[in-house]
């Protein structure tokens, strides 16, 4: 299975002119001279097969300085009815800027007989299809769809297909990803690349793909792998990212991230600019007028871009990788993660910021030091600054913040790439721990009336930094009465004996916290413990993102880190007023300090004042742990699940 060039970058919109197609319609006819069409194998053993058995996955590429092709053919078996619904479609989509699409057959294989259902194509369907316009995201992309008619089980469904194109922005650079992606047994996998010999490509595989073989034949270098019986490698449970990557073949000709570096480095230069009568300086002009300090222009700049440009993803053309000009962003009011980084460029270079863009992957940045060099890395981009020697990482797609440049904390991509005219290398992005609960979970119930009356109950729940952020968006955003159910409805899911009379909320930007207030009353339920003779009220235990470690099948990474919640720091307290100022009351409850599989948890119970008091804090201090700690951890987890938190009643 071929995993597609993506466009790095990130949105578009109505306001957008939309450039003459290059390719607006799908090609019909045969496959590449190159291409050397492989025989359909047998199926593999139907029992316990899935209800659509790969027979044959074919995937050819030939990268040449001028442009790459990528030819792909799936033949797959219906086994079962259930997988019908899976097959009912042919599609194929491309970028009809700087990619053509070729299908060469589609085709029904029923009882030894074939049936042609390509016909050149004239039930194909062929659109622009935004699918993800809901996302304010405008990619250009065009389909061309097929419904497969009279399938039945037992059909071999028969495609193949050519994608062939030139990246504007890697210019002569190549790049490819193969990889195991198909359900159970396949009968054939096979992976046959090219180039010609002696262009400097280098390739790389991950556990559960297999050893290829490289060739050469008449002035071409062939990579090649072709397996019978190949089964995708199942990733191991709870491992990070990196160690989940199994079954992929990357092959690129970059030579370094210090190229690809270097390589869009003009492209913000040119764009991070700001003409002389724009109406942006009056607001730069206003931020250097306010302050002399960087961090807080910086800041300033940041919120300029975050509130008066909205987020809209520009993929059509050299959109992809291309950032919109500066100036262009702030006349639409609109630009996506390209677009707003060259215009909060552009405002720092003008408030004097020392300021760069840098590349980064949302979701796939961890191992990204261990692939190959590509632009298909990343899929978005930000500003690092520096400022007074440390470095601060801005996104200009944010929206929100309030709480100056020191809350906000380097953002989760593990590697970024700067952008630079001399090039530069992956720099790793190193979150700390935090040093502040992100949540502090408050619940106070007054039992000082009595066991049997109801208690006056008072949550109060505290959050910090992202957390506080959203909701602060959340109540800008969503009408009051909603706001007021939600809140109530999340209460009650885990405390459904609680009833909510009233519910207020907080903002303390200045403190880079939001808070939401509840009040109403709660039946606690004091049961009798009959070997005792006495009430007690046992206090539900938090376990707020306390990990879990489950125990992994054999396979590829098996002894792989587990991935621990990282950064985290909850703090729950739960506080019981008691009657007779707590007069012949005891609690039961841990009071301890340990660290567990990577997480600092520090319990404390007691009863002061006529209060008794359980508080969790639970604060994780590596995002990763060892496969042996992680079975020690699971263990002392489930012992503390199992301990006790309770208030003893006198006789």
């Amino acid at each position: 299975m071929r995993f597609a060039r993506f466009a790095a970058g990130l949105a578009v919109a109505l306001l957008i002119s939309v450039p003459a197609l290059a390719a607006p319609k799908p090609n019909f006819g045969p496959p590449p001279k190159w291409v050397e069409v492989a025989e359909v194998p047998e199926a593999p053993p139907a029992e316990g097969a899935p209800a659509v058995q790969t027979l044959l996955d074919d995937n050819q590429s030939r990268l040449t300085p001028q442009g790459d092709t990528y030819y792909n053919r799936r033949v797959r078996k219906v086994l079962k009815a259930e997988g019908l619904a899976s097959l009912t479609t042919f599609g194929v989509t491309w970028d009809p800027e700087d990619e053509t699409v070729t299908v060469h057959s589609l085709r029904l294989i029923r009882g030894g007989q074939t049936i042609d259902l390509l016909a050149r194509g004239k039930k194909m369907l062929v659109l622009r299809r935004e699918q993800e316009l809901e996302k304010a995201m405008l990619d250009g992309r065009m389909s061309a769809t097929q419904q497969i008619e009279g399938l039945q089980v037992g059909d071999i469904l028969d495609a193949s297909w050519t994608h062939s194109g030139r990246d504007p922005v890697a210019g002569n650079r190549s790049y490819d990803m193969e990889g195991l992606g198909f359900p159970g047994v396949a009968g054939r996998y096979r992976v046959r690349l090219s180039w010609p010999t002696g262009t400097p490509i280098k390739y790389r595989t991950t556990q559960g793909f297999g050893e290829p073989t490289e060739t050469q034949d008449g002035g071409w270098t062939y990579l090649t792998l072709d397996a019978a019986g190949v089964q995708a490698p199942k990733p191991p449970v709870g491992a990070p990212p990196r160690f989940r990557r199994l079954g992929y073949m990357e092959t690129s000709s970059f030579e370094s991230w210090n190229e690809i570096s270097r390589i869009m480095a003009p492209l913000y230069d040119r764009a991070a600019t700001i003409s002389r009568d724009s109406d942006l300086r009056a607001e730069i002009d206003a931020i250097a007028a306010k302050t002399q300090d960087p961090k807080q222009r910086a800041f300033e700049a940041l919120r300029l871009v975050e509130d008066k440009t909205r987020y809209f993803f520009i993929g059509i053309g050299d959109g992809g990788y291309v950032p919109a000009a500066a100036d262009q962003t702030w006349a639409r009011k609109f630009g996506d993660c390209k677009g707003k980084t060259a215009l909060l460029l552009a405002i720092l270079r003008e408030l004097k910021v020392d300021a760069e863009p840098a590349l980064v992957s949302l979701g796939g940045g961890d191992g990204m030091n261990e692939r190959l060099p590509s632009l298909a890395a990343f899929n978005h981009v930000i500003v690092r600054a520096r400022i007074d020697g440390k470095t601060y990482w801005l996104d200009g797609t944010r929206t929100g913040d309030r709480s100056g440049l020191d809350a906000l904390r380097p953002p989760p991509h593990r590697w970024a790439l700067p952008i630079r005219a001399a090039g530069s290398d992956l720099e790793q992005i190193v979150v700390p721990p935090l040093s502040e609960p992100f949540l502090e979970a408050n619940i106070r119930f007054d039992a000082s009336k009595g066991l049997d009356t109801p208690a006056a109950m008072q949550v109060v729940n505290r959050f910090r930094g992202d957390a506080a952020n959203g909701l602060r968006q959340m109540v800008a955003a969503v009408p009051r009465a909603d706001l007021e159910r939600n809140f109530r409805q999340q209460l009650s899911g885990t405390m459904s004996w609680v009833e909510v009379d009233k519910v207020e909320w907080k903002d303390d930007a200045a403190q880079d916290a939001f808070e939401i207030h509840m009040s109403g009353t709660a039946e606690l339920d004091w049961r009798k413990n009959p070997d005792l003779g006495v009430r007690e009220y046992r206090v539900t235990a938090s376990s707020n993102g306390a990990p879990s470690y489950p125990r992994r099948e054999p396979g590829p990474n098996r002894d792989a880190p587990y991935a621990v919640p990282f950064p985290l720091f909850i703090r729950s307290t739960t506080e019981v007023v008691l009657p007779a100022g707590g007069k012949g009351f005891t609690v039961r409850g841990p009071t301890s300090k340990e660290t567990v599989g990577g997480v600092e948890l520090s319990r404390a119970a007691g009863i002061t004042d006529g209060v008794a008091r359980f508080t969790t804090d639970m604060r994780s201090l590596a995002p990763e742990i060892s496969a042996t700690e992680a079975d020690a951890a699971a263990r002392t987890f489930r012992r503390i699940a199992s301990e006790d938190s309770l208030i003893r009643a006198p006789l």
